[in-house]
């Protein structure tokens, strides 16, 4: 339906329009800049978490807290040690994002089984050179999806990642323990019903958000 109504509007070169192509050329194509662009702002994002927990580890290097097992008592630790540990874990989460962006950054335009066989492969070359992506070494009809599952794995690695952070904020901002809170906005809310109330909200919503880039 798509191609019919552009090539009405095409004239007497209505007829090159598509020609040789297939849909995935087009949409693998699309999606993977889509991903790629996508990456580039996680990569961002994650950059600023870095920043800001080294921050917060050297604030905190000599801030006693308890340090626990099996959320039982255990020895003395600091909280900018528990900074630490999570910076570590989100600088390999941002080299894992960037070979994952890296894998995603391949398009094609190699018909509709991939064997360019109504399409001169300098096709493809160019258009994926005007689009800052890669060509496929070698594709069927679509981009393979190895690429993709590697892409969306590490998605899930740094959402888990987060709700671990997460739920030991929430953990450590329990009435009875109260170690941490999470930031709490001049003018910002509690609960509706119990005014005195300060809930996690920005951690829970971290925890409900990352099942779903789990799932």
């Amino acid at each position: 339906a798509f191609t019919t109504a552009v090539g009405e509007n095409l004239g007497e070169y209505s007829r090159y329009f598509h020609q040789g192509l297939t849909s995935s050329d087009i949409l693998d194509t699309s999606l993977a800049l889509m991903l790629k662009q996508s990456a580039e702002i996680i990569i961002e994002d994650i950059e600023n978490l870095i920043k800001a927990l080294k921050e917060k580890a050297l604030e905190h290097k000599c801030t006693l807290m308890v340090g626990r097992t099996h959320g039982v008592h255990a020895e003395p630790v600091t909280f900018g040690f528990k900074m630490a540990l999570w910076f570590s874990e989100m600088q390999r989460n941002f080299e894992r994002m960037k070979r994952a962006q890296e894998e995603i950054s391949y398009g094609k335009i190699s018909g509709a089984v991939g064997t360019f066989a109504h399409i001169d492969l300098h096709v493809e070359e160019y258009v994926c050179t005007k689009l800052n992506l890669k060509p496929a070494k070698i594709s069927n009809q679509i981009i393979q999806r190895d690429r993709h599952a590697y892409y969306l794995g590490t998605l899930a690695v740094i959402a888990s990642s987060l709700e671990k952070f997460a739920t030991e904020i929430r953990g450590l901002q329990r009435t009875e323990i109260y170690e941490v809170e999470e930031k709490f906005s001049a003018g910002q809310k509690g609960s509706s019903a119990m005014p005195h109330k300060r809930n996690p909200i920005i951690c829970e919503r971290i925890c409900g958000l990352s099942r779903v880039v789990r799932a």
